[in-house]
């Protein structure tokens, strides 16, 4: 069975490479039980979130109104029917998203259960939450597995559990443990932090709608930010133009000079137009939302007219995929306290975001007008970072953004049909698909 060869495949060869102190040349190859340091297999877990970057910057901003793809099958991306489980589709994006978050999945259990260093394990939780959390996101309900070495002959493994289960079993108790293993002392070296952890569990809070826990865990990250290091770049553009600036809270690192499981076009290149399948990316409909905001000084790095692409990630192959950043969480912050009935705090969060795009205090003086300035803002202020799409699904916004009556079903994405095959039939496809 494919998946089970794919969960057990981390444990006999495990790739570690990452930038700075996680570039680990050339890759180990060993047995798990041979093992007696799992510095190196935890590597391999931060390693293997590398194939899910540009996955999911197509499925964030290609799938929503920010971008779009020109040639067939690819404009699938823009239509809500079961095209999306195309085979050239499924072969770029879906599979290699979903094996290699399983991967990592299956290094982090090694970590977990056989590391006696309690950070590694803390940061080993870390990369199973996020893993996981971005499979609910993308999939729905999906197999669990937390164990190093799970049975290759128990097909009950491979049954998909529900998303909420998911996140309160596996997902929240993961990032609550990582959150009490780690400290800030490693912000700048791209591993896992505890204001990492906390960030992400707001986040994950926020996808479920429960504004109560997001808004003490955002409260939280806002008020440690200046002791860890954390702050708004003055300019939008220094996000970009450097990595682990003090603005990223966590990034997956990429590099040029680290052979990755990913071997299509990486994302800088699909939102510059690099890839001859979206020659002319960008979406009108983004255009005209930076109409709507004249003066923001963002827009020259997000959009050009002219080339119908964007300038955003001046990096190129160099730049890393920003997980969560500062003005994420401000962001977030802000809707929390707005969705709580506290509007006039809410506004105060959300204009400390648009001073910076160069642009007037918000108008907006209802609770409801509150909420739309800053979906509004969250559009311009991470277009092209992956998380359009899923903010229309999780705010329930996706039909009246979209133009049109979207079925459910399309909230979510097909599970590879290789993964189905191979179950035997324990796997079942999304609705739709």
């Amino acid at each position: 069975m494919k998946i089970l060869y794919i969960l057990l495949g981390a444990l006999f060869f495990i790739t570690a490479c990452e930038k700075n102190d996680l570039d680990q040349i050339p890759p180990l190859d060993a047995e798990a039980n041979s093992l007696t340091s799992y510095g190196e297999v935890l590597d391999a877990a931060y390693y293997y979130q590398q194939a899910s970057t540009t996955p999911l910057a197509i499925m964030g901003d290609f799938r929503a109104d920010n971008m779009l793809m020109d040639e067939e099958p690819f404009p699938a991306f823009d239509r809500f029917n079961a095209d999306l489980a195309g085979g050239d589709l499924v072969g770029q994006f879906f599979r290699p998203f979903y094996s290699n978050l399983y991967k990592s999945i299956l290094s982090a259990n090694n970590v977990i259960e056989n590391s006696t260093d309690d950070k590694q394990k803390a940061e080993a939780k870390f990369l199973r939450a996020l893993s996981y959390f971005k499979l609910v996101k993308v999939f729905g309900d999906v197999t669990v597995n937390l164990l190093a070495a799970p049975s290759t002959s128990d097909k009950n493994i491979l049954v998909r559990k529900p998303a909420m289960e998911v996140y309160n079993t596996v997902i929240i108790p993961d990032f609550q443990e990582a959150i009490e293993g780690l400290d800030n002392s490693e912000i700048a070296s791209g591993r896992a932090s505890e204001i990492a952890a906390r960030g992400m569990l707001a986040k994950v809070y926020m996808q479920m709608a429960d504004y109560t826990n997001a808004e003490t865990e955002l409260e939280n990250v806002v008020t440690e930010a200046g002791s860890a290091g954390v702050m708004l770049q003055e300019n939008f553009a220094d996000v970009f133009n450097s990595d682990l600036n003090s603005e990223i809270i966590f990034a997956t690192q990429l590099s040029t000079s680290i052979e990755d499981e990913y071997d299509n076009t990486d994302f800088p290149g699909w939102f510059s137009g690099g890839d001859t399948k979206s020659l002319t990316p960008l979406d009108d409909d983004l255009i005209a939302a930076f109409d709507a905001s004249p003066g923001d000084l963002r827009r020259d790095l997000t959009i050009n007219d002219t080339l119908k692409n964007s300038p955003k990630y001046v990096l190129g192959l160099e730049q890393d995929w920003i997980e969560l950043r500062f003005g994420d969480v401000i962001l977030l912050y802000a809707e929390a306290l707005n969705e709580n009935g506290n509007t006039s705090a809410a506004l105060e969060e959300l204009n400390k975001i648009r001073t910076r795009a160069g642009l007037e205090n918000s108008t907006a003086t209802s609770q409801s007008e509150v909420r739309q300035a800053i979906a509004d803002e969250r559009r311009l202020e991470l277009a092209l970072e992956g998380q359009r799409w899923f903010d229309l699904v999780r705010t329930g916004t996706v039909s009246e953004e979209m133009g049109e009556n979207v079925n459910s079903d399309y909230y979510i994405f097909p599970i590879p049909d290789s993964e189905i095959s191979a179950s035997d039939g324990v796997i079942i496809q999304n609705d739709g698909y």
